[in-house]
């Protein structure tokens, strides 16, 4: 039987006290590839331990498994937690885990399925992105007359199931409320964070899902995707009918997701 290890609150960066989880199977005494493992939230809540079950179920097939924190708003906002990724990956790649360093993937979930996504731009890396915020500036420019409302921001989000939360279908409102707010309100940013502009020929494989009537639009995965094609990257997606978000329809692309990361990785 698989035994899976666990050992929390692991400081990578000791400047902002930044910490990660890490999940392994003891049985291994060297892991083929390490996969990052990036929470949702908005930009503006959620915690590592709330990834829990995935960074654990990604540990069961063999890979070492890193779970981060990583700042958000009001403490800090973009392009903060794509900085604080780039300060991770960097200490997973001078770790001296045990596994192959060449060989490093990412999975994330909303927010987080964003900041993977830029991860694969920028080093060039295996990702996949469920729910991922990917349509920025185009949306903020088409839903002008959307008045941003906070939505579902209560205080138990940290502790609530991600397959229990936002299940109810579009909500422009909230959407624009939350990204929007990574923000502060800084509309020259809206261009330069909107990730289907920056990809190159360099950009990694994308393994991109969402659900058809959620609250995250497919418009980015559609825009993402074409743009993928045209510089040659290779792409999958994956659209699920109903509402469900993110880790919520986990279970449905599952095994596809594995697949994806072993041919890629």
């Amino acid at each position: 039987m698989t035994a899976i290890k666990s050992e929390l609150d692991i400081v990578y960066n000791s400047d902002k006290d930044l910490k990660t989880d890490i999940y392994y199977d003891t049985d291994l005494k060297s892991y083929s590839g390490a996969i990052i493992d990036i929470h949702g939230g908005g930009w503006f809540r959620g915690d590592k331990s709330k990834d829990a079950d995935w960074g654990e179920r990604l540990a069961k097939e063999g890979y070492f498994v890193v779970v981060p924190n990583y700042r958000f708003t009001p403490a800090a906002y973009y392009p903060a937690p794509l900085e604080d990724m780039d300060n991770l990956y960097e200490w997973l790649k001078d770790s001296d885990y045990p596994f192959d360093h060449d060989h490093i993937g990412v999975v994330g979930s909303s927010a987080g399925g964003n900041m993977s996504v830029e991860m694969g731009i920028k080093y060039g890396i295996p990702i996949v992105s469920l729910s991922g915020i990917l349509d920025i500036d185009d949306w903020l420019a088409k839903h002008q007359d959307v008045v941003p409302q906070p939505g579902d921001t209560n205080n138990t989000f940290n502790s609530t199931a991600s397959a229990e939360i936002n299940q109810t279908g579009a909500n422009d409102a909230f959407y624009k409320w939350f990204v929007v707010n990574y923000f502060d309100g800084n509309e020259a940013e809206f261009e330069p964070a909107t990730p289907y502009h920056r990809v190159t020929d360099k950009t990694g494989p994308m393994y991109l899902a969402n659900s058809m009537n959620e609250f995250v639009p497919t418009t980015g995965v559609i825009q993402l995707e074409q743009t993928l094609i045209e510089h040659n990257i290779p792409v999958r997606t994956r659209f699920l009918t109903g509402s469900r978000h993110a880790k919520g329809y986990l279970d449905d692309v599952y095994d596809d997701t594995i697949l994806f990361l072993r041919q890629t990785m």
